[in-house]
C-alpha cells in the first residue's frame, strides 16, 4: 500500500512516512488542527527504484564524490535528479496516488490545491532538523500534477544540499529513503513560524514571527517579519516589532503570485493579542505532547489557525558555562545592528555573495554577508565565522541553520551587503544583533556554580496536565506534590471515535479499559502523590469533528453549553464508565486518586454524581471527591455544595473569570476584557479560600492563574492549601510561594 493517511499515522511510522509525515499525524492525533493529507510512503520510493532498475545508477554517482567540490556536487546532483523525473512511474503506484488525490477531492465537493511536500527518513528528527533539505511545491492541483509533483519530491532527496547534509551527518545514502507529504493548501491570510520556548536559551518566551500571505517569504527570509515575545510564566506579551513587510505572497488562480503591500499596510501589526493567546496555547500543547521545545510553522485562513509542521528546537543550549562578550575597552565603532539570532562572537574578513552560485568565495573563518541565505548556501555557511543578513527574523533560514551549525548570527539589518564591503575586517556579536568594526578583543568571563537545596513548602505546588504521555516526565523534572488537574478530555478527543460511539456500539468495557490505560500512565508516575481527575469537559463543537460526532448539538456559544457535570448527568453511562475506569485504578492499588467534578452550580449535582459513582463501586472512603468552582454560582452556594459531602474544592479561574466578566475567552472581540485579577474575580476566590477553611475542606487552584507569581502571592495570603500550575511554571510557583510563606511568617513574627 503506497498511500498512508495522516490520520492513521503517529510519531512511531518515521521510518515509513518520515520526520515531517510523523510529526503530522501525531498532531492530528493530539487533536491539533492540521490540514487533512496522506503520505506516499518511504517504501514506495525504494520500490520505484528497485522496479525501474535506477538505483544502482544512482549511488554509483555519489560513491566517493567529494561535496566540498561545489561544482562536481552540483553536477552530480543534476544529473540524479533528472534520471529520477524522466523515469516512469510503476503503474499500480500511480494508480494509488490518483485514487487518494480523488478522495480528497470529493471530501471538498471540488478539486483541491494541494501541498506536496517531501518527507525524508532522517529529517526533523532529534538529533537532524536542518530546514530546507528537500522540495515543497504549493499549489499543486490535479490528477497529472500531483503525479509529477510527487517525483519531482523523490528527486529532492538528492539536491546538492541534501546530499551535503547527508555527507556531513554520516547518514549513509542508501539509509536515507523519503516519503511525500500530500495535503490540502492553507491559503494563509497570515502566516509565520513560532519557538514555543526561547531557541537559545530554553526560556519559557514564546517567539512568534508573522507576515501576511503565505509562508515562504518568512521561512526563505524575503520577508522581514513582525516578531513577538510572549513570556509564558507571566503570561504577558513582553515585546512587539513591526517588520516592514515590503509584500506577500498569495494564492490566485492557482500561481503563488506576489502581491506588493501600500505602506501603511507593510507596517502594520500582523497579529491580535488575542491571535497570539491562542497561538501560544496551541504551542504550550504541542510542546507538552512532545516533551521537548517545538519549532512550529503555522497558518492562519478565515480567523482559523492551521498548524502545517512541528519539530524539536535542536538549538538550545543545555548549559552555558563561560559567556563570551567584547572588552568593554575596547574601541569599536558600530557599523550596523539587527537582530541577534545565534549567539557568540566572531572576527574576520567580510565576503559578501548574492547567490549560491557565488559560495566558493567564501573561505574558513570569513563573514558571510548577504541579502538572505538559502539552503543551497550551507556548506559556505559552515565555513563561516559568523554570518549577517539583510532579511529575516529569528525563524528565517539563516537563523536556523546557524544556531544548528553554532555560528554567531545577525539578521534582519536591512542594509548589511551595502554598508559591508569585501575585505574589510568585522566583529560579529550574535547575541547583541551588532556589527563592529575591525577586530575587537573577547573577555571570557567563568561562571559560578551554585548549588541550593530543594524548596520545601507547606502549600503544596502540584501540576496540570492533559497528555498522559508526558506525565513520567513532567513527575521527575518538576518534583511537583501531585496533580491538581488532569484533564481527561485530552486523552479522550485522540481516540478513535465519539465516546457515546463506543457505548453505542456495544464496546463501552474496551471505552473503559482505554480511559483505565491513559489514566494509570498519570497515575502510577506520580504515585503516591495525589491525581485529581477531572470528569470529561469539552465544549460541543470539540466533539463534533470525532467519528460519531455528527450528532452533537450545534450551540450558539458552547463555553455556555452542554459540557461539564451537566453533560455528564444527562450522559449518565458515559459518566459510568468514567467511575469505572478509576474504579479499576483502586482495585490496582492506587489510592492516590481524586475525583473532580467540572461545572458545579447547585448541591443537586453533587449528590447525583455521588450516588452513581457509589452504585459503580467506587469506595469514596478510600479516594478524595471534590469539586471545581468554576461559577459565581459555586462561589456563592459553596457551604450548601459542601454539606453534600466533598473532601476538596479546586478553583478553575478560567472559566470562573469568563462567567463573573461575561467575558467570552475564545472571543477575539471581548478578549480585551479577560483579566483574571478583577476585583469581583479575587473576592470569590477569596471567599471560596475563607469558606473551605471553616469547614475543613482542602482548597486548590488549578486555573490560568495558578501560574501567575503575583496571583499565587494573594492566594497565599488568604490561606489556600495548594496551587496547580503548568509544567513550565511549577518551580518559579514554588519560589513564590515560599517567598510569601516567608513574608507571612517575618511579618507575624514582627508583631510579637
Amino acid at each position: 500500500m503506497p498511500v498512508l493517511w495522516l490520520a492513521d499515522v503517529d510519531k512511531d511510522d518515521i521510518p515509513l512516512v518520515g520526520g515531517k509525515g510523523a510529526n503530522l499525524g501525531e498532531l492530528l492525533r493530539a487533536e491539533i488542527p492540521v490540514p487533512d493529507g496522506f503520505v506516499v510512503d518511504a517504501r514506495t520510493f525504494r520500490e520505484f527504484i528497485q522496479k525501474t532498475g535506477i538505483g544502482e545508477k544512482i549511488y554509483s554517482l555519489l560513491r566517493d564524490l567529494d561535496v566540498e567540490d561545489t561544482d562536481k556536487l552540483d553536477a552530480v546532483s543534476k544529473q540524479i535528479r533528472e534520471i529520477i523525473e524522466k523515469t516512469k512511474m510503476p503503474e499500480e503506484i500511480e494508480k494509488e496516488i490518483r485514487e487518494a488525490y480523488r478522495k480528497l477531492c470529493e471530501e471538498e465537493g471540488k478539486e483541491v490545491y494541494v501541498a506536496v511536500r517531501s518527507s525524508a527518513t532522517a529529517e526533523d528528527l532529534p538529533d537532524a532538523s536542518f530546514a530546507g533539505q528537500q522540495e515543497t511545491y504549493l499549489n499543486v492541483v490535479g490528477e497529472d500534477e500531483v503525479v509529477e509533483k510527487v517525483k519531482k519530491c523523490w528527486g529532492s532527496l538528492f539536491t546538492p544540499r541534501a546530499i551535503y547534509y547527508r555527507v556531513q551527518k554520516g547518514f549513509r545514502h542508501k539509509d536515507v529513503s523519503i516519503a511525500v507529504v500530500v495535503q490540502k493548501m492553507v491559503n494563509s491570510e497570515k502566516s509565520g513560524v513560532m519557538f514555543t520556548s526561547h531557541p537559545v536559551t530554553g526560556e519559557k518566551k514564546c517567539i512568534i514571527e508573522a507576515i501576511f500571505g503565505l509562508g515562504e517569504a518568512i521561512v526563505s527570509g524575503l520577508v522581514t517579519p513582525d516578531t513577538y515575545v510572549y513570556d509564558r510564566v507571566k503570561r504577558k506579551l513582553e515585546e512587539v516589532k513591526i517588520g516592514e513587510k515590503e509584500f506577500m505572497l498569495t494564492k490566485k488562480d492557482g500561481k503563488t503570485i506576489k502581491v506588493e503591500l501600500p505602506p501603511e499596510k507593510a507596517k502594520e501589526r500582523v497579529l491580535s493579542d488575542e491571535e497570539i493567546e491562542r497561538l501560544v496555547t496551541l504551542g504550550e500543547l504541542i510542546e507538552e505532547h512532545y516533551g521537548k521545545p517545538q519549532d512550529v510553522e503555522w497558518a492562519i485562513e478565515g480567523g482559523k489557525i492551521y498548524i502545517v509542521q512541528s519539530r524539536p528546537i535542536t538549538t538550545i543550549k543545555k548549559e552555558k558555562k563561560v559567556e563570551e562578550e567584547v572588552s568593554e575597552g575596547a574601541e569599536g565603532k558600530i557599523l550596523l545592528k539587527g537582530l541577534g539570532a545565534s549567539p557568540g562572537i566572531a572576527s574576520g574578513k567580510v565576503k559578501v555573495i548574492f547567490s549560491e552560485k557565488e559560495i566558493s568565495k567564501v573561505e574558513e573563518g570569513d563573514i558571510l554577508v548577504t541579502t538572505m541565505t538559502t539552503p543551497d548556501m550551507v556548506p559556505a555557511m559552515k565555513r563561516a565565522a559568523a554570518i549577517v543578513t539583510d532579511e529575516g527574523g529569528m525563524t528565517c533560514h539563516a537563523a536556523i541553520v546557524s544556531r544548528e551549525l553554532g555560528v554567531p548570527a545577525v539578521v534582519g539589518t536591512k542594509k548589511a551587503t551595502k554598508v559591508l564591503k569585501d575585505g574589510m575586517i568585522v566583529t560579529v556579536d550574535g547575541e547583541k544583533g551588532i556589527i563592529y568594526e575591525g577586530r575587537i578583543e573577547k573577555k571570557e568571563e567563568s561562571k559560578p556554580v551554585v548549588a541550593s537545596a530543594p524548596i520545601i513548602t507547606a502549600t503544596e505546588v502540584k501540576v496540570n496536565i492533559s497528555i498522559p504521555d508526558v506525565a513520567e516526565r513532567v513527575a521527575k523534572e518538576t518534583n511537583a506534590d501531585g496533580v491538581g488537574l488532569f484533564r481527561i478530555e485530552h486523552m479522550v478527543l485522540g481516540l478513535e471515535k465519539h465516546p457515546i460511539k463506543f457505548i453505542k456500539d456495544g464496546e463501552v468495557d474496551r471505552y473503559v479499559d482505554l480511559l483505565y490505560q491513559e489514566m494509570k500512565k498519570v497515575v502510577k508516575a506520580f504515585y503516591p502523590r495525589p491525581v485529581w481527575i477531572r470528569t470529561i469537559d469539552a465544549p460541543t463543537d470539540e466533539f463534533r469533528a470525532m467519528e460519531g460526532g455528527e450528532n452533537e448539538p450545534i450551540e450558539a456559544n458552547p463555553m455556555l453549553g452542554f459540557r461539564g457535570i451537566r453533560r455528564d448527568l444527562a450522559e449518565e453511562e458515559h459518566f459510568r464508565a468514567e467511575m469505572r475506569a478509576i474504579k479499576k485504578l483502586v482495585d490496582e492499588g492506587y489510592t492516590n486518586v481524586g475525583v473532580m467534578l467540572p461545572l458545579i452550580t447547585s448541591p443537586e449535582e453533587v449528590r447525583k454524581a455521588k450516588e452513581i459513582a457509589i452504585s459503580e463501586g467506587l469506595p469514596l472512603d478510600k479516594i478524595e471527591f471534590g469539586v471545581m468552582v468554576e461559577t459565581p454560582a459555586a462561589a456563592l452556594i459553596l457551604e450548601d455544595i459542601i454539606k453534600e459531602g466533598i473532601d476538596f474544592v479546586s478553583l478553575g479561574t478560567n472559566d470562573l473569570t469568563q462567567y463573573t466578566l461575561a467575558v467570552d475567552r475564545n472571543n477575539e472581540n471581548v478578549a480585551y476584557l479577560y483579566d483574571e485579577t478583577h476585583p469581583a474575580v479575587l473576592k470569590l476566590i477569596e471567599r471560596t479560600i475563607k469558606v473551605c477553611k471553616e469547614h475543613g475542606v482542602k482548597s486548590s487552584i488549578c486555573g490560568q492563574a495558578g501560574s501567575y507569581p503575583h496571583v499565587v502571592e494573594k492566594l497565599v495570603e488568604f490561606g489556600i492549601d495548594s496551587v496547580s500550575a503548568n509544567p513550565d511554571a511549577v518551580q518559579k510557583i514554588r519560589e513564590v510561594v515560599a517567598r510569601a510563606e516567608k513574608k507571612i511568617i517575618l511579618e507575624k513574627l514582627r508583631k510579637l
